[in-house]
C-alpha cells in the first residue's frame, strides 16, 4: 500500500530548521513503516499521524529541538510501564536535537505498533465543524 502523504507535512518538514529535517524525516519514515495505512494530517499547525480516524502520534519542530509523542492516556500509561521516553518537552521523548536523541528504531517501531493496538480504546480525532 502506498503511503498516504500530505503535501502540507512535506512543506512543514522543508520549512523546519536544518537540524530538525533529518529527525522529522526519520520519524515520518518509521511511522509509515510500522503502520502503512496511517494517514498524515496537520492539526494545530503540527504534523499528526492518524489511523482509522484516531490520532496515533505527532511530531513538532521548534527553534532548537523537536518533539515526538503519542496520543491518549492508555499509550502514555504503557510508555510509563515500559519505562520508555522522557519528559521535559512536548511529546514523550524529551527535547530531540538530533537523531542521536531518539530511542533506537526497534524501540520506536515497537511503540508505534503498540499505539496502533491501543488506538481503538482512544477517542476518534474530531474533525472541524463547518462554520
Amino acid at each position: 500500500m502506498k503511503a498516504k502523504r500530505n503535501p502540507k507535512m512535506d512543506a512543514y518538514v522543508d520549512e523546519a530548521e536544518k537540524f530538525a529535517q533529518p529527525v522529522l524525516k526519520h520519524l515520518r519514515k518509521l511511522v509509515h513503516q510500522a503502520c502503512p495505512e496511517v494517514e498524515e494530517a496537520m492539526k494545530w499547525s503540527m504534523p499528526f499521524f492518524v489511523h482509522d480516524k484516531t490520532i496515533l502520534c505527532f511530531m513538532a519542530s521548534f527553534k532548537e529541538h523537536c518533539g515526538f509523542g503519542f496520543w491518549g492516556p492508555k499509550m502514555r500509561a504503557w510508555l510509563k510501564q515500559e519505562k520508555i521516553g522522557a519528559s521535559g518537552s512536548m511529546g514523550n521523548f524529551g527535547r530531540i536535537a538530533s537523531r542521536k536523541d531518539l530511542p533506537s528504531d526497534k524501540v520506536l517501531l515497537r511503540c508505534i505498533r503498540q499505539a496502533v493496538k491501543l488506538q481503538p480504546a482512544t477517542k476518534p480525532a474530531r474533525s472541524r465543524r463547518a462554520k
